[in-house]
């Protein structure tokens, strides 16, 4: 009797087990479908994805070459510039700086930066939000002439503040990298340090998130993705000087690593519940029409489930993170080509996941 009964649990967890090795390679092949349609050939750029669900990584896998020339396989591990998903850190960043009592988001510009136009006017809030109206400077056809300069914060910010505004503060949405450049100078005026220093010391060293930091093309990054352009052939990315994107889009990271960060966001490791809360609200325009995006993450939804998301840009580089609260699902992936945008196969993989785990 015992014996029989041995031999039913044995076969009750056997087919538990079989069964669940199933499930996951059914995702598994879902998801790879998706990303082989996007890195089609081993020898050329690729990326790096990966999949979690509550904080464990579920799906950890790199396409593609990480160096074309040099004919060196993606790995998981790979570096790579991470563009305007920098504009998290930097959000974040001042939010801590809130909690501090170093500032407030509803502070006017003008009480670090004196002379800059309209400043009075135009507050923290607004530069977090894309609702300044300020000029960004990424469209202003004189960004040639300093694209390839190393500047000082100062000396940037100073290239653009005199710009007129291009509406009234708050009047309308207009994503702006020149606003998060403001806010990279508004850390450093507060803090006393470089926001190099400041995101490192503070954020990547306290996360342990080792290797992610400010973007370097001189220095030596271990595992560094290469990045390049394809038109009508690869070529190796455009040299601009990494002072430029700032703290609108001048950080590094590994998926593993951004791993660290959600979970950091969702634990409270940086700030409390009430300011994440303030972080992840949808605000609203002057004339009370709300809008899908809060502090550094746009508010969006997948299949209507509630997403937090972001995306980024860089010459080389493209990025792309979601999260879904209500599952603690979280998908992130990197391209080494600025060809190959992660955005939607990165949001087609999320919905493959709400579906296998939305009750």
């Amino acid at each position: 009797m015992k014996l029989k009964l041995l031999k039913r649990s044995l076969f009750f967890v056997s087919t538990i087990l079989v069964l669940q090795y199933t499930y996951s390679q059914t995702l598994e092949t879902q998801i790879d479908s998706v990303l082989t349609t996007v890195f089609k050939k081993k020898d050329e750029p690729g990326g790096v994805f990966l999949v979690a669900k509550n904080g464990e990584s579920i799906y950890r896998k790199a396409f593609g070459k990480s160096n074309i020339e040099l004919d060196v396989d993606m790995m998981p591990e790979n570096v790579f510039q991470i563009g305007s998903t920098t504009k998290q850190f930097t959000a974040i960043a001042i939010m801590m700086l809130q909690e501090q009592g170093e500032l407030n988001v509803n502070d006017a510009v003008s009480k670090f930066i004196p002379d800059y136009l309209n400043g009075n006017n135009i507050t923290i809030h607004h530069l977090l939000t894309h609702t300044s109206g300020i000029k960004d400077f990424t469209k202003m056809k004189s960004i040639l002439r300093i694209a390839r300069k190393d500047m000082a914060p100062k000396e940037l910010v100073d290239f653009f503040k005199d710009e007129p505004v291009e509406f009234k503060p708050g009047e309308k949405f207009e994503y702006n990298n020149s606003g998060y450049v403001v806010l990279g100078y508004i850390i450093e005026l507060v803090s006393g340090e470089t926001y190099e220093d400041f995101i490192e010391t503070n954020i990547f060293e306290k996360l342990a998130m080792n290797n992610s930091r400010y973007a370097s093309d001189r220095e030596i990054v271990k595992n560094r993705a290469y990045g390049y352009h394809n038109r009508g052939a690869f070529t190796n990315k455009m040299f601009v000087s990494l002072s430029i994107p700032y703290a609108s889009g001048s950080l590094m990271s590994t998926v593993d690593d951004m791993l660290k960060w959600q979970e950091a966001i969702n634990n409270n490791l940086l700030i409390s519940q009430s300011t994440i809360d303030k972080v992840f609200r949808k605000n609203t325009l002057n004339n009370g029409e709300q809008f899908t995006y809060g502090y550094g993450w746009r508010l969006k939804d997948i299949d209507g489930v509630p997403t937090r998301e972001h995306g980024g840009s860089v010459f080389g580089f493209k990025s792309m993170g979601v999260y879904v609260p209500s599952l603690d699902i979280y998908v992130v992936g990197f391209s080494n080509c600025d060809c190959n945008s992660p955005t939607q196969a990165t949001r087609q993989i999320t919905a493959l996941v709400i579906k296998k785990f939305k009750k």
